[in-house]
């Protein structure tokens, strides 16, 4: 009986650890005989680039936008092209700076207004980024020198986000991911934020869908397309700042994330090759599995809190997480309501910030602990929402603006 209740207990910490340790492992093994990549060449002729920015609700930042990405450096032929989701506004400052403008007279939500754009595209690349961001010099050459390879459909650039009390640390994360993931050949890891798509590889991305961008990923592998990864091609956001916040947007994009993966079922099986493991270990596994996993942990360390140290160990660190979690809420609910403060709910744009230098550098370690801590409890808390979310049929293709 005992012997039977460790080997329960060994499959639930293989299951809850699969995504974000074994996956991780699995992919450091892998890749550790493939070398980094060098730099593509510079083409002989760089070729026309449209930026396409689906925006709503973005008139405080649009025209600042516009600007960065005509000022990128890019030698070729360059054009942003803006297409105003049902936003009148947003649409005469976008003109006014100079970018092309397609407006829709009903929302269409961002993965059909990149639909629309692509219609309207000319140019053989498609720079896709967002409106509330800003691009590290030389990212859309950075990006379109891998299009060079026919092969290539798509480029996943990097997003760097400030600092939102934590939220560094899962976009470091994500970053290794998709370099281990590249140097196996491609990766599923595409960003909306910042990608470049090779425009006759473009197929239309279907009304039900909402993560845009892990459509396009999948739907280019399953056409024998690579998807190659750029860290020099950087997007700065700014950070999503209050828990809420960072709640509402990731268990939306987890309920998406599902839908998307349900509708790319075939890859799933041994047919997908390293996509397929991809597909399980960077999204599946983390999105279902391993949160379910670890509920049933936590029931089973409370079963045995009075006679394991282990179990004792276990429930503490969900202690230390949730204590730093009500810290962060308390404070920016104090934050909030100062005279005169009325949250975050600016759509600034960010100031271009090293990586490598986020706020929690000047932490003290027992503060990074926590924060890892509460980051990890978070993550899979999301991910069930995310998961009811779905099994509710709550897959909006027309999402709520999350102020920042």
């Amino acid at each position: 009986m005992v012997r039977r209740s460790r080997l329960t207990v060994g499959a639930l910490v293989v299951a809850a650890s699969a995504g974000h340790v074994l996956y991780p492992a699995w992919l450091a093994w892998a890749s550790r005989r493939r070398p980094v990549g060098s730099a593509p060449p510079e083409p002989e002729q760089w070729p026309h680039v449209t930026a396409l920015i689906a925006a709503y609700g973005e008139a405080q930042c649009i025209a600042d936008k516009v600007r960065d990405v005509m000022a990128n450096g890019y030698r070729g032929p360059l054009d942003v092209m803006v297409v105003a989701d049902a936003d009148i506004e947003t649409a005469v400052r976008a003109e006014e700076a100079g970018a092309t403008v397609v407006t829709a007279d009903d929302r269409l939500g961002k993965a059909q207004a990149i639909n629309l754009g692509f219609s309207k595209v000319t140019a053989p690349v498609v720079v896709v980024s967002d409106a509330n961001n800003t691009l590290s010099p030389g990212a859309i050459a950075a990006l379109v020198r891998h299009l060079e390879d026919p092969g290539v459909g798509a480029v996943a650039g990097e997003k760097v986000e400030a600092d939102g009390a934590g939220e560094d640390l899962y976009w470091r994360f994500e970053s290794w991911l998709k370099q281990r993931e590249w140097r196996l050949g491609t990766t599923i890891g595409l960003v909306g934020e910042l990608a470049a798509i090779r425009t006759d590889a473009w197929r239309p991305i279907p009304s039900d869908i909402a993560n845009d961008d892990l459509w396009i990923a999948l739907d280019l592998a399953g056409r024998g397309y690579t998807v190659a990864y750029e860290p020099s091609a950087k997007a700065f956001e700014p950070p999503v700042l209050t828990i809420h916040q960072q709640w509402e947007r990731r268990t939306r994009v987890v309920s998406g994330g599902l839908h998307v993966l349900m509708r790319r079922r075939s890859q799933l099986g041994p047919a997908g090759g390293v996509v397929a493991v991809q597909m399980w270990g960077h999204r599946l596994v983390r999105y279902s599995v391993a949160p379910l996993a670890h509920v049933a942990l936590l029931l089973a360390a409370a079963r045995r809190v009075r006679t394991s140290r282990l179990a004792r160990l276990f429930l503490l660190g969900h202690g230390v997480a949730l204590w730093n979690l009500s810290r962060r809420v308390a404070s920016e609910s104090a934050a909030a309501s100062r005279p005169g403060d009325d949250g975050p709910t600016s759509r600034s744009r960010p100031e271009p910030e090293d990586p490598d230098s986020p706020r929690a550098s000047g932490a003290t370690a027992p503060e990074r602990v926590a924060d890892a801590l509460g980051q990890a409890v978070f993550l899979d808390a999301v991910a069930l929402g995310g998961m009811l979310r779905y099994l509710r049929g709550d897959r909006s293709t027309r999402w709520t603006i999350v102020r920042r």
